[in-house]
């Protein structure tokens, strides 16, 4: 069956692109992330759109194994805080409309400088999450 055209709201509901291309919208619940490895196969080859608002640094670093993410600057200023060969690399993000891609396999973090909204394009099979990249 086909997706309905919408319109939704992506901090209630957020697109899961299946491995045909095709779209699933979810809605955010508590179980949200638990439920997207049981309903869609440790979310093996599919691809999922969020946008999130943060004001403070992440409190933890994450890592996609399974391929690049993109992430896009909707508002504010922001540090996208990459770990490459064993250091530190910042990209600056700070006017709406830009955005960077994180390589695959790439642990990142952010640091705002102010509140930032940004939405990101995830494949999301395989996450990982640490207090410091390993």
């Amino acid at each position: 069956m086909p997706t309905h055209p919408g319109p939704y709201n992506l901090q209630t509901q957020r697109p899961v692109f299946k491995p045909n291309n095709l779209a699933q919208v979810l809605d955010v619940t508590q179980s949200f992330y638990q439920d997207l490895d049981q309903k869609f196969d440790s979310f093996a080859d599919h691809i999922l759109v969020q946008q999130f608002s943060f004001g403070e640094a992440w409190p933890t670093w994450e890592i996609h194994p399974k391929g690049d993410e993109m992430v896009y600057l909707l508002e504010g200023d922001t540090d996208l805080v990459l770990w490459i060969d064993g250091a530190e690399q910042v990209v600056r993000v700070n006017e709406p409309g830009g955005y960077v891609i994180v390589p695959c396999n790439t642990w990142h973090t952010a640091r705002p400088h102010t509140q930032t909204t940004m939405l990101f394009i995830t494949p999301g099979e395989g996450t990982l999450n640490a207090d410091h990249p390993e």
